[in-house]
C-alpha cells in the first residue's frame, strides 16, 4: 500500500546533496523545505485531496527540463530542440491511455482547473467566430463587464452549463460566478437529495431537459459516494449534451480498478479532466482524457490555454502513471476505499452526523453543527492537536462557504503510509476527542462566534501523543535521513 520501494541511501543522498546546493544561494528555503517534510511526518493528513508522491516521483521534478520551452504537440513544437521533451511527454501520455483504458490523453495542464479549461475550450472550439469576440478579444479579460461576458456566451451560442452545487459537493471550476468557468457560460445546478444527500439522478434528468446545457459536468470535491456515469451519459445523450467528468478526486480509485463498469468516467464521457496528485499519488498537475473526435482539439490547449509546458513535471507524471500501472497500486486503490468505510464508521458509532451517513470512495464529510461549532472551529482545533483536515460546506449549509458547518476528511495519504483499519479507527476516537472539547467563545454583543474558540487544557498535547505512537510505526519515506 506505500510507495514502491526505493533505495533509501540514494535518496537520503540526493535530498541532502539537493538541500545543500540551494541553501547555498538561499537557506530559508532550504528550511522551509526541511521543515515540510518534518511536519508531513509528525501530522496526521487527512485532506482529502493530498497525498505523499514517490521520491522519484519528486526527484524528477528538479531538473534541466524545466529550463526548455516546448510550446505545440508531439513533433510540432514552435521551438527547435525538443526531442527530449517530446519523449517525456509521449511516455506521460501512453502511460495515461493504458492506465485508464483512454482513445486520447493530454498531459500538458498544468493544474485542474486548466485540465477543466482546456476541456471547456475544446467543446467550445468549433463555435464560429462574431463581432462580439473580436470585441472581446481588444480588452484584458479582467476589463470585460458582465455584459461583455453576456455578449460573448450569446455568441458561443449561449452555452450553458449544468453542474453539482458547491454545497453538494461540486467545485468551483464547474461554471460558479468566482471562476472564470462561470464567466464563459450560463451555469445552473444539481444538487442532492434533502433527506439522504444522494444524488437524484430523475431530478438531474429533469433539469436538464429544462436547461438543455451544452455540457453536462458530472464529478466533485466533497460528495463522499459513487456517481453513476452511465447513467449521466444516457442524460446528456438524451439532451444533446457533452458529459465531461471532472475525476480529480477520485481518480486513484479508477486507475486502481476501485471505479469500474458504470461508475468508471473515462469509456462514458466525451472528456474528462483530472489532477494526477490527490489519490493518483502523482506531482502537482492536470491532465486530459477524451475520445477521438475530441483530440485535436483538446491538443491545441497550448497556446489556447496554456503557456509553455512544464516538461519536468510531465516527467513526473510519467514515472507517477508508471507507479499506477503496477498491481501494487491496485491494492492501494482500495485500501484507500476500506479504509475509508472504517474511518466513517468509527466516527458514527461515536455519534458523529455524516453527510449520506457514510462513504463509498476515499473522503467523509463530517456534519459539526451538533457539537455547537462551526467547520472553521473545528478545522482549526484540530489542527491544534496535529490533525490536517479542511473545512467545508455541507448541503443547505447554513453557515455559507467560508466558516461553514462541515470538515471534510480523507484516507489517501494516510494509506500511503500504511495506515490500515485499527489505525483509522483509532484516528476517529482522536477527532471525536478534539471535537468534543471545543467551546466558541462569544463576541462583545454576546453572540457565539463562527472563528474563535477555545479547546480544552491539555487535548492537544494528548492528541499529539497519540498520534505520534501510530505515526512511529509507519513513518514517511522510512529510512529517508535529513542530514
Amino acid at each position: 500500500m506505500t510507495h514502491q520501494p526505493f533505495d533509501a541511501a540514494a535518496a537520503s543522498a540526493a535530498y541532502n546533496n539537493a538541500l545543500q546546493v540551494i541553501a547555498a544561494v538561499e537557506p530559508t528555503i532550504a528550511g522551509a523545505i526541511r521543515a515540510e517534510l518534518e511536519d508531513q511526518r509528525s501530522s496526521l493528513k487527512l485532506i482529502a485531496s493530498e497525498n505523499y508522491a514517490s521520491p522519484a516521483t519528486l526527484l524528477t521534478m528538479g531538473n534541466w527540463l524545466s529550463d526548455k520551452y516546448a510550446e505545440g504537440t508531439v513533433g510540432h513544437r514552435f521551438y527547435a530542440g525538443c526531442q527530449n521533451v517530446d519523449t517525456v511527454e509521449t511516455a506521460a501520455a501512453e502511460h495515461a491511455k493504458a492506465l485508464f483504458g483512454a482513445p486520447h490523453a493530454y498531459v500538458q495542464p498544468h493544474s485542474g482547473i486548466d485540465a477543466n479549461l482546456v476541456a471547456f475550450w475544446a467543446i467550445l472550439a468549433q463555435r464560429i467566430e462574431s463581432p462580439a469576440l473580436a470585441e472581446a478579444s481588444a480588452k484584458h479579460v479582467n476589463d470585460l463587464s458582465d455584459e461583455d461576458w453576456d455578449k460573448l456566451r450569446k455568441a458561443l451560442g449561449d452555452q450553458r452549463m449544468l453542474g453539482m452545487s458547491l454545497d453538494a459537493g461540486g467545485h468551483l471550476t464547474h461554471g460558479f460566478r468566482p471562476n472564470i468557468s462561470g464567466k464563459m457560460f450560463n451555469q445552473h445546478s444539481y444538487g442532492t437529495d434533502s433527506e439522504t444527500g444522494l444524488l437524484d439522478y430523475d431530478e438531474v434528468a429533469r433539469k436538464a431537459r429544462e436547461f438543455k446545457p451544452l455540457i453536462l459536468i458530472a464529478g466533485y470535491s466533497a460528495y463522499p459516494r459513487k456517481v453513476n456515469f452511465a447513467k449521466m451519459r444516457e442524460i446528456a445523450d438524451e439532451v444533446g449534451a457533452t458529459l465531461m467528468v471532472d475525476m480529480a478526486h477520485f481518480a486513484g480509485l479508477v486507475a486502481g480498478k476501485v471505479f469500474n463498469g458504470d461508475f468508471d468516467p473515462v469509456p462514458h464521457a466525451h472528456v474528462t479532466t483530472t489532477t494526477t496528485h490527490k489519490s493518483l499519488r502523482g506531482p502537482r498537475g492536470g491532465m486530459v482524457l477524451c475520445q477521438p473526435e475530441y483530440a485535436d482539439s483538446v491538443d491545441r490547449g497550448c497556446p489556447m490555454v496554456l503557456g509553455g509546458p512544464l516538461s519536468q513535471t510531465m516527467a513526473a507524471k510519467a514515472v507517477a502513471l508508471a507507479e499506477a500501472r503496477q498491481p501494487s497500486f491496485q491494492t492501494y486503490a482500495q485500501a484507500v476505499a476500506d479504509n475509508a468505510v472504517t474511518l466513517a464508521e468509527g466516527l458514527m458509532k461515536r455519534g458523529v452526523k455524516l453527510v449520506t451517513d457514510g462513504t463509498e470512495n476515499h473522503l467523509v464529510l463530517l456534519d459539526v453543527s451538533s457539537y455547537g461549532i462551526t467547520g472553521r472551529q473545528a478545522e482549526s482545533a484540530l489542527l491544534d492537536a496535529g490533525i490536517v483536515t479542511n473545512r467545508n460546506a455541507v448541503p443547505r449549509d447554513p453557515n455559507g462557504a467560508w466558516y461553514t458547518s462541515g470538515v471534510r476528511i480523507g484516507t489517501p495519504a494516510l494509506t500511503t503510509r500504511g495506515f490500515g483499519a485499527d489505525e483509522f479507527d483509532k484516528v476517529a476516537e482522536l477527532i471525536v476527542d478534539v471535537l468534543s472539547s471545543v467551546t466558541p467563545t462569544t463576541t462583545a454583543a454576546g453572540a457565539a462566534s463562527k472563528a474563535k474558540y477555545v479547546l480544552a487544557d491539555g487535548v492537544a498535547d494528548k492528541t499529539r501523543a497519540a498520534s505520534a505512537e501510530i505515526l512511529d510505526k509507519h513513518p514517511l519515506y522510512p529510512g529517508l535521513v535529513l542530514n
